[in-house]
C-alpha cells in the first residue's frame, strides 16, 4: 500500500524524521518505565511546562505516564500529550477528541473495562492493552524535535521490556510508527507508513499502522470511524489467531 502522510495539525513533518540514520535497538538497562514528573531532559518542553504550570495549576502539566492493563498484548502508541488532553487530565488521550475515538474503539473490541468519560477518575480499566506517547510531554503547537522523540525513546524500550506479553502494536500515525521502529532497531525504508499496513518485525511484534485519530483527521475525512475499527478488526484477529 502507498505511504501516506500524517494529516494532523502540527505535527512533525516526517522526512525531518527520516532523515536520521537507523538507530540501533535500545537495551533497557535501568530506565524507569515513566520520566519524573520535573524531568529535566528537554529545555524547551520544560520551558513550556513550566509555562502552563504557571497557566494552568490544577491542570497535570507534567509528563504522562502510560496507562496499563493487565497482561498487554496490544500496545497503542500516540505522538505526544495534548495540551488539553492528556496533559490537563494525566491520562493519555484522555479530555481531547483524540480519546473518544479509540477508547470507543478499544472499548467494542474488548481492550477496556467500564465507561470512559474523559476523566482519569472515570474507573475505566485497560484490559490486554498498554496506551503511551512516543513523547511524554506536551511539545510546543504539537511539534515535538527529533532530538526530544529521542530522549524520552528509553522509556518506551524499557515498557516494552517490563511487558513481555505485548504481541501487536498500534502506531497511530507517521511519527509513532517511525519511532517504534526506530526503538527496536528497524530499517524504516523496509517498513513505510500506511494506513492499515501491517509489518511483521524480527522480533515476533506485529506493527500495525494507522492515521491518528484526531479531530482533524476525522474531520477532513482522511480517517473515518470504518476505517479505524478496520484496523481494529486486523488487530483482534491476529491477537485471537
Amino acid at each position: 500500500m502507498r505511504s501516506s502522510r500524517d494529516a494532523r495539525p502540527g505535527a512533525l513533518d516526517p522526512g525531518s524524521s527520516s532523515s536520521l540514520a537507523p538507530d540501533p535497538p535500545m537495551t533497557p538497562a535501568s530506565s524507569p518505565l515513566d520520566p519524573d514528573r520535573n524531568c529535566p531532559s528537554c529545555p524547551r518542553l520544560v520551558a513550556f511546562r513550566e509555562d502552563w504550570r504557571a497557566r494552568e495549576p490544577g491542570w497535570f502539566n507534567s509528563p504522562v505516564p502510560s496507562f496499563v492493563g493487565d497482561a498487554p498484548r496490544l500496545l497503542v502508541v500516540g505522538l505526544a500529550p495534548g495540551l488539553r488532553g492528556a496533559n490537563r487530565t494525566g491520562r493519555p488521550f484522555t479530555g481531547d477528541y483524540a480519546g473518544d475515538l479509540l477508547y470507543e474503539t478499544l472499548s467494542d473490541y474488548g481492550f477496556s473495562d467500564g465507561t470512559f468519560r474523559a476523566d482519569p477518575n472515570d474507573g475505566l480499566r485497560l484490559t490486554r492493552a498498554l496506551i503511551t506517547n512516543a513523547v511524554r510531554c506536551v511539545p510546543p503547537e504539537n511539534k515535538p524535535t527529533p532530538a526530544e522523540i529521542h530522549a524520552c525513546r528509553p522509556y518506551l524500550v524499557a515498557t516494552l521490556a517490563a511487558h513481555p506479553t505485548i504481541t501487536d502494536v498500534l502506531a497511530l500515525g507517521r511519527i509513532a510508527h517511525e519511532t517504534f521502529l526506530r526503538t527496536v532497531g528497524e530499517k524504516l525504508a523496509l517498513h513505510p507508513f500506511a494506513h492499515a499496513a501491517v509489518h511483521r518485525l524480527a522480533n515476533g511484534l506485529r506493527l500495525h499502522d494507522s492515521y491518528h485519530c484526531s479531530r482533524y483527521n476525522t474531520n477532513t475525512g482522511r480517517l473515518t470511524r470504518e476505517m479505524f475499527r478496520s484496523v481494529f478488526d486486523g488487530i483482534a484477529a491476529a491477537i485471537e489467531g
